[in-house]
């Protein structure tokens, strides 16, 4: 299963349900970097320094970051899903058997 490490806007319910399905999720809460303004660059270096893949909602800007950053542990770029469990499931299939480390992988809630 894959480690995570969840940004502070990203659903706390998405993060449960992938724990429900074995993943180590990480959120910012859990780190003491909630409500803090963290910028996205030093998400992703703590990321990066702890092996967890990025989970996050803002996705132009990890895409951009990716771009000029292209050695971190992962980023998950998500699209807004109100359907919980559906995106939780988006991201575990996505995941599952892939190397995240310097991945980019984007889940877009379907039509």
């Amino acid at each position: 299963m894959a480690a995570f490490y969840a940004d502070e806007n990203f659903p706390l319910q998405v993060v449960e349900a992938l724990r429900r399905l074995g993943h180590d999720a990480l959120t910012a809460l859990d780190a003491g970097q909630a409500n803090q303004r963290v910028p996205d660059e030093a998400v992703l270096t703590f990321a990066a320094a702890s092996s967890r893949a990025v989970l996050t909602l803002n996705r132009w800007q990890f895409i951009a970051l990716h771009t000029r950053f292209p050695k971190h542990a992962g980023i998950v770029a998500c699209t807004w899903d109100s359907n919980v469990e559906r995106l939780a499931s988006a991201i575990h299939e996505a995941v599952s058997g892939a190397a995240l480390s310097g991945a980019l992988i984007r889940i877009n809630r379907p039509a």
